[in-house]
């Protein structure tokens, strides 16, 4: 999808792992509150993000580009 954040990037299966998924990038319409470990090894989190909740009261306008807003992620 052009214009998307995460083109050109490459996911993998689990920690330490080589198996990359395949992945389709999709237009965001709705928002998902996740918990995440900021721990990085060899420039890859550790540990996997965790669904929290469908944030109905949000929209994905309201949520920043990742790496940008008040509290950028680092990695």
């Amino acid at each position: 999808m052009p214009g998307n954040p995460w083109t050109g990037v490459r996911f993998i299966a689990a920690w330490g792992s080589r198996d990359v998924l395949d992945v389709v990038l999709v237009r965001p319409e709705t928002v998902a509150e996740v918990s995440a470990e900021r721990a990085v090894d060899h420039g890859v989190f550790r540990h996997p993000l965790r669904f929290q909740r469908i944030r109905l009261d949000v929209t994905a306008g309201d949520v920043p580009p990742f790496g940008a807003g008040p509290t950028a992620a680092v990695g």
